[in-house]
C-alpha cells in the first residue's frame, strides 16, 4: 500500500522534556523502529510536527540582536531539515543499504484573502506575563492573546491551498523511496500582487496538510499518529469511549476540540470521504495492528455504525 503517516510533536519531543538534540534524536530512534517495517512492505511518506522546534529556533531568533529576526517560513524551513536528517538518519540505520530516504522542503500556498489572516488564533512560542506580551506586541509587530494565565504570540493558521512539491514526491515513491515530507504542515507561501511567490508570516496545520498530501499522492491509508490510542468521546471523564470504527458523517455528530483532537479528526473525515480509503488515528507504536482494525480509530467510509471499545 502508499501510506502517508503523520507524526505528532510527541513523536520527536515529548511533554515536558528539554528541547535537547539529544532527546529528539532519540524520539526519532524510537518513531524509526515503527516506520523502518512498515517501509520495507509498504510505500512510505511521513510527515511531522514542528511546533517546538520553531518556538525554539525563533527564541535563539530573538537572543541574536545583530540582524533583524528570520521569518517564519525561513525558521519552517530549518525545522524541515534538521527533523528530516535525523528521521531518515534513524530509519537508514535499519533498513536495508540500498532502500533509499529523501527529505523534501515541501512549500505550500495559503490563500491571502483567508480569514484567519483576520483573526491569529495559533499560539507559537513561549508564554510571557501580559506586559512583556505587550511591549513584544509593540517592538515587533506581533500579535499577542491570553493562554490561561500568561500571554503568548499567535499567528493565523490559514488551511493549505496547494502543494507545490507533489510531483517529486509521487517521483520519489515511485522510485521506492522513502520519503520526508510537509513538516510542520509545511512552508507557507503565498503569491503577492506582482505574481511573484513569497514566504507568509503563519503556519499551517500539519494534520490538514498531510490529509490534503495524501489524497493528491492517491493514498490507500492515511494515518494520524498522536500520543493517545483512539479518538475518545467524554475525554478525561469516568465514562469515556473510545471509538474503534466509524464513518465520517458519524463523526460530524461530536464536537472535538480545535486545540487538540479536532484538527486531526477533521483531516481524517477529509480523507476519508475525498478517496473512499481509510483513515486512522492511534499511537505510534499502534500503527501495525491499528492498519489491521485491531487499534485505535478507523475512519472508514462504509462503516454502517459506530463501534466502540469496550470500557
Amino acid at each position: 500500500m502508499r501510506l502517508v503517516v503523520a507524526l505528532g510533536g510527541n513523536a520527536l519531543l515529548r511533554r515536558g522534556q528539554e528541547m535537547t538534540a539529544d532527546n529528539q534524536r532519540e524520539n526519532v530512534r524510537v518513531a524509526a523502529h515503527t516506520l523502518a517495517p512498515l517501509a520495507e512492505r509498504h510505500e512510505l511518506v511521513v510527515t511531522h510536527g514542528n511546533g517546538p522546534q520553531v518556538g525554539l529556533l525563533a527564541l535563539q531568533e530573538a537572543a541574536y540582536t545583530d540582524v533583524e529576526e528570520y521569518p517564519l517560513d525561513v525558521l519552517v524551513g530549518e525545522t524541515m531539515g534538521m527533523i528530516g536528517y535525523m528521521i531518515e538518519q534513524e530509519m537508514g540505520n535499519l533498513l536495508p543499504f540500498e532502500k533509499p530516504l529523501a527529505t523534501i522542503l515541501t512549500m505550500v500556498e495559503v490563500d491571502p484573502e483567508d480569514p484567519a489572516f483576520a483573526d491569529p488564533t495559533k499560539f507559537i512560542g513561549p508564554v510571557y506575563s501580559k506586559e512583556d506580551a505587550q511591549l513584544y506586541a509593540t517592538e515587533k509587530g506581533w500579535t499577542v492573546k491570553p493562554d490561561g494565565d500568561k500571554w503568548r504570540r499567535v499567528v493565523p493558521s490559514p488551511p493549505p491551498k496547494r502543494i507545490f512539491q507533489v510531483r517529486p514526491i509521487s517521483w520519489l515513491l515511485d522510485q521506492g523511496s522513502v520519503v520526508i515530507a510537509a513538516g510542520g504542515g509545511g512552508i507557507p507561501t503565498m503569491y503577492g500582487e506582482d505574481g511573484k511567490l513569497k514566504g507568509v508570516e503563519c503556519v499551517i496545520d500539519k494534520d490538514r496538510c498531510s490529509s490534503m498530501l495524501a489524497q493528491e499522492i492517491n493514498a490507500d491509508a492515511f494515518i494520524v499518529a498522536t500520543d493517545v490510542e483512539a479518538v475518545y468521546l467524554d475525554w478525561g471523564n469516568p465514562q469515556q469511549s473510545g471509538i474503534r470504527r466509524a464513518s465520517p458523517d458519524h463523526l460530524d455528530a461530536f464536537g472535538f476540540p480545535d486545540g487538540s483532537m479536532g484538527p486531526k479528526v477533521q483531516s481524517a473525515q477529509d480523507f476519508a470521504r475525498a478517496t473512499g480509503g481509510k483513515a486512522i488515528i492511534c499511537s505510534l507504536s499502534d500503527i501495525p495492528a491499528a492498519l489491521n482494525g485491531d487499534a485505535g480509530t478507523t475512519v472508514d467510509p462504509d462503516a454502517t455504525d459506530i463501534e466502540y471499545y469496550p470500557n
